[in-house]
């Protein structure tokens, strides 16, 4: 056993010459034990984060997680495998005119200016006030201040989306978060809250659904059970297509 970089706990188990490394979550409220292989996690492996995570309740003996990890590791192979066919995350940003950048799925051309306004769309461009200062500067400065923007987008997309699909699913969530996640598109817990990583927002409209739909149907089902995916197959019946159209697509929107 040993600890993340950002202190979460982790384990390791061998399934025959093959090494599975997870990260475990504890809460106080969780009463059984959930497994994820999140591939926003393994896109950003290299900043701590491990694709594997287990939730479990406060107590759960490390000796009962790794059984449990065990059981389950067949599946868990296969779903690490099918994340090696993903594209290579790009190059890290300059952010400089002239790149790209996703916006609701649709590529926006980056052109740095030198006003003071706010970041806005013109044609099939994406304006960004630039201030003077170091190459290392500008870049944090622009990377903040895009960030900043793609937030407040999210929030209105997710405030616009939600509605309709809690009315599908007849749910109400409780209050909803804009957050910077380092893996995950999104997350629901038990008191109705729900919680969406602001990258979301540059996938197209029906992928943005269906993390939108993941997440409510969680508010009926908290973990991955063939009910979950029932109840939203039963509003989405493409969901697998998107799943899937997300996997790939995610590496770009991860920066």
């Amino acid at each position: 056993m040993k600890s993340t970089r950002d202190g979460a706990t982790t384990s390791r188990v061998m399934f025959g010459t093959t090494p599975i490394e997870y990260a475990i979550g504890r809460s106080a409220r969780k009463k059984t034990v959930a497994i994820a292989v999140d591939s926003a996690a393994q896109i950003n492996r290299d900043a701590g984060c491990l694709p594997v995570q287990v939730r479990a309740p406060i107590d759960t003996p490390i000796a009962t997680l790794d059984a449990i990890v065990l059981r389950k590791a067949a599946w868990i192979v296969g779903r690490l495998r099918r994340m090696e066919d993903l594209p290579p995350p790009p190059s890290p940003r300059r952010f400089e005119s002239g790149e790209t950048l996703l916006y609701a799925g649709r590529q926006y051309r980056l052109k740095r200016t030198r006003s003071d306004g706010e970041v806005r769309l013109l044609g099939r461009y994406l304006l960004l006030p630039t201030e003077r200062g170091t190459t290392a500067q500008i870049a944090a400065a622009s990377r903040e201040t895009l960030v900043r923007w793609y937030k407040a987008r999210a929030a209105e997309r997710v405030q616009a989306r939600v509605p309709t699909w809690a009315a599908k699913l007849g749910v109400t969530p409780r209050q909803i978060w804009i957050r910077d996640p380092k893996s995950r598109w999104g997350s629901a817990d038990r008191d109705g809250n729900l919680r969406f990583n602001w990258r979301i927002v540059q996938a197209p409209t029906a992928l943005f659904d269906y993390v939108v739909a993941h997440e409510l149907a969680h508010l009926l089902h908290p973990d991955h059970t063939p009910a979950f995916w029932s109840t939203l197959g039963h509003v989405m019946p493409d969901y697998e297509a998107r799943r899937e159209k997300l996997r790939r697509l995610g590496p770009k929107l991860v920066w």
